[in-house]
């Protein structure tokens, strides 16, 4: 058992992993918003606001890399794990200064921007927090800090923490709401980034305190209460609504479930059935409204579609039933409802159509890139003794210190005997001529 005992305090032990003097010293350092990081931070806003406008998360994900943010809110979690009001109150002003040129530049950005999509998804999708994005914050700061405080890091952690914890989105979407005077997106995005800067603080503050960081003035018990205080009423008044919206958002998908299951066993209600339907949960409370095609339902099988309901715990006043398909089914003719039949087919079969040739294309442009690998490496094995095999490919060359890439053909052999650097550059040579490429990169193997 002490074994066991001994393995698992071996397993969590963080004070041969740490260096507390230097992660404070690093977080200090980089609190400061001065001279590129304005640009840096101006650059990666106005990325986020046009990722947001497109609805592109890759480009979104990009500004998140970019953009410098994290560091005054772990400036302000540490100045108040260590007692260090100094800090506290240079890490506010840097983050002031940070969160108003992000809306301004936001603002700005989507005040001259002439895209306006019917679904702005991405950025609806940043005005109703829940209590899952409270959980997403809190552990990406303690992943943040903890990433800071070791000794040796890995370097995808702080990138991934600002990806997951999403800084940069929520002042866009503010920027977009002051652009075209939206109460609701700038309410929802300033509680979404209120909840990441408080519970990415309370993480770097506990994390703070548990690796015994060193205190700026020493243990004051009458301070230490009162900042616990404030926290407490802080965390409740931004956890309060977050779970309420948890809850409601529990409670939609719920109800959507529940409409696709009803729908899934009424498919055919006697001689009507249901051809499409329409959830509303954003109505007090919810509702379904169902259009119904054949003849006109029995009553029978309507007081079923209304037991089911109540079986899920959706009342009668929930369910609209639209029948005016029905009712026209009945004064319809047999070629009137023939040709509507044909018209449906027809039209499916211009969707599919479409899709071929769209698939088709698809396909066609992945030949067109495919390299003739087989007759290369043929042709490279009359040219030079010694040569097995070759893999050529294309890839992408990634560049350590930007993160840029572009793409290369990658030229791998496999040489039964040396081959001459003298040689291995006409082969790179030839490779770029033969393909039509700029860039080529051939690699030999030998025994």
């Amino acid at each position: 058992m002490n074994k066991v005992s001994r393995f698992f305090k071996s397993l969590v032990n963080m004070k041969d992993h740490v260096d507390v003097q230097t992660a404070a010293l690093n977080i200090r350092n980089g609190i400061l918003f001065r001279g590129p990081n304005v640009f840096i931070l101006a650059c990666a806003i106005i990325i986020a606001s046009v990722g947001l406008n497109l609805n592109s998360i890759p480009v979104i994900i990009g500004a998140m890399l970019i953009s410098p943010v994290m560091g005054p809110i772990l400036g302000f979690g540490l100045g108040l794990g260590t007692n260090d009001t100094t800090l506290v109150k240079d890490s506010l002003k840097n983050f002031a200064v940070m969160v108003v040129i992000s809306i301004l530049a936001s603002t700005l950005f989507y005040l001259i921007s002439p895209l306006h999509l019917e679904k702005q998804t991405e950025l609806l999708a940043r005005t109703n927090p829940t209590l899952y994005d409270v959980l997403i914050a809190l552990f990406g700061g303690f992943a943040g800090i903890l990433e800071n405080s070791r000794k040796e890091k890995s370097g995808t952690v702080i990138p991934g923490v600002a990806i997951a914890t999403a800084l940069m989105p929520p002042l866009c979407t503010i920027g977009y709401g002051i652009a075209h005077l939206e109460p609701r997106y700038i309410v929802g995005a300033f509680y979404l980034f209120l909840i990441n800067t408080v519970f990415i603080s309370l993480a770097t503050v506990v994390t703070v305190k548990y690796l015994h960081f060193p205190s700026a003035f020493g243990s004051d018990e009458a301070r230490r209460k009162k900042s616990t205080r404030w926290s407490a009423v802080i965390i409740v008044a931004m956890l309060v609504p977050s779970v309420l919206s948890a809850i409601q958002m529990i409670q939609d998908n719920n109800f959507e479930r529940s409409i696709q299951r009803i729908i899934e066993q009424n498919k055919n209600l006697g001689k009507s059935y249901i051809y499409d339907y329409k959830i509303d949960v954003e109505a007090d409370p919810p509702t379904v409204e169902f259009y119904m095609a054949g003849e006109k339902m029995e009553d029978l099988a309507r007081e079923r579609l209304y037991q089911q309901a109540r079986d899920a715990g959706i009342t009668r006043n929930q369910v609209i039933i639209h029948e005016d398909a029905a009712f026209q089914y009945e004064i319809m003719n047999e070629s009137e409802l023939i040709r509507g039949i044909i018209d449906g087919h027809n039209r499916q079969v211009e969707d599919l159509e479409g899709k071929i040739t769209e698939l088709t294309g698809e396909i066609q442009q992945y030949k067109n890139r495919e390299l003739p690998s087989a007759l290369l490496t043929r042709e490279l094995a009359a040219q030079y003794e010694g040569i097995r095999s070759a893999t050529i490919t294309r890839g992408q060359r990634i560049d350590a210190g930007n993160g840029e890439g572009e793409e290369v053909i990658v030229a791998i052999i496999q040489s039964s005997t040396p081959i001459k650097e003298a040689d291995r550059l006409r082969i790179q040579n030839w490779l770029t001529v033969r393909l039509g490429v700029e860039d080529v990169d051939v690699i030999v193997n030998t025994p």
